[in-house]
């Protein structure tokens, strides 16, 4: 059997791929990483035959729309979660084949009502999405969470597996990877050794947690199994330089992608103007065109060469490639993390000599 565990640094999430005999499935794909899913796929040989989504997630959209329409995958989801285009709803007891192997379906409610976790096979690994973390749990407080529906799915349906059955979640924050049921039955603070469902139930009711950032945009695309609005797949990868595109619309090119493929793009700073001059500094080549005076310097960019924006976060040069892209261009991409990030990875950054002029 194949396994790979990939990951989106985005938003800290866990892809599981398992295959045998040439077919596969996809466990909790994530919306901008289908390009690196199906690159996979290309390279191992293998035909996606579904793709299992663990819940409906709130803080990421996920990939099972994009990679149905570019493989013909089919959607599974719970039942429960009454997703619009999930052509195999998923219910407790339910089995899902690929190759010699398969995985087992076990409901899990409680961080949703939603919730599942796949066991495979021979119980030496299970992917418990956000029902069980390492020493942690998902949260209880939207979706239709219940801390003592979770409590009740986590010690009978995963606590119980094996002891030697590594467990795989859908996030993890700090860079840990797997555990096992052993360990979490002994360590994990919130739902192992003797804590009971009262104990839980308080701690959860009490931890007051800002909502995710993407719950507003990530919930209603994933009650459509991750199709855009309007139903448009995204377009082709520029070829230009390696880019990701995002749910919003926006691609987006690593700081060292960047320092490889500058020299073929335009590098627009549209941070304001003491902003370029401060701590972060600027790109080296970069020119200044803040981005409330940049409708009124379009015609000073190429289209018929990239166009990298560039700010202090990637927020405000998310925006600026959307009304580039609005005004024609067709090669466009957000510096991912922004100067912020450039200046972490330790990249170039230019000179005070070097700054390019101030737009006025």
């Amino acid at each position: 059997m194949i396994f790979r565990q990939l990951f989106d640094p985005t938003s800290s999430t866990y892809t599981y791929l398992l295959a045998d005999g040439g077919e596969a499935l996809l466990i909790d794909p994530v919306y901008e990483q289908v390009p690196r899913d199906l690159a996979l796929l290309h390279e191992l040989g293998l035909e996606l035959l579904a793709t299992l989504d663990t819940h409906v997630h709130a803080d990421h959209v996920t990939g099972a729309w994009r990679l149905h329409q570019r493989c013909g995958s089919r959607i599974a989801l719970a039942a429960e979660a009454g997703a619009e285009l999930v052509d195999r709803p998923l219910r407790h007891s339910d089995r899902i084949a690929f190759g010699a192997r398969h995985l087992d379906v076990r409901a899990t409610p409680g961080h949703t009502n939603g919730c599942l976790t796949y066991v495979l096979d021979d119980a030496s690994m299970a992917f418990t999405g956000d029902s069980l973390l390492i020493r942690g749990c998902g949260r209880t407080d939207f979706q239709q969470g219940s801390p003592q529906q979770l409590f009740t799915s986590v010690r009978e349906q995963i606590l119980s597996l094996p002891d030697s059955c590594l467990l795989y979640p859908a996030h993890d924050y700090r860079g840990i990877t797997v555990t096992s049921v052993a360990e979490e039955r002994r360590f994990n603070p919130r739902l192992g050794g003797e804590v009971d469902v009262g104990d839980f139930t308080g701690h959860m009711n009490n931890l007051h947690l800002p909502h995710p950032k993407l719950i507003a945009v990530a919930v209603p695309a994933n009650l459509r199994c991750g199709q855009p609005e309007g139903g448009a797949l995204p377009p082709e990868a520029p070829d230009w330089a390696p880019l990701t595109l995002r749910f919003s619309g926006v691609w987006e090119i690593e700081p060292m992608a960047l320092l490889e493929h500058g020299p073929k793009a335009q590098i627009v700073d549209v941070r304001e103007a003491p902003e370029f001059i401060d701590e972060l500094g600027h790109l080296p080549g970069a020119r200044l065109v803040p981005l409330s005076q940049l409708t009124g310097h379009l015609e000073e960019l190429d289209k018929e060469r990239p166009v990298v924006a560039v700010c202090r976060s990637g927020v405000r040069s998310a925006q600026a490639c959307v009304l580039l892209a609005k005004a024609g261009f067709g090669q466009v991409a957000n510096l991912a993390g922004g100067m912020l990030r450039w200046k972490i990875e330790g990249m170039p950054v230019a000179a005070e000599t070097d700054a390019a002029p101030i737009q006025a």
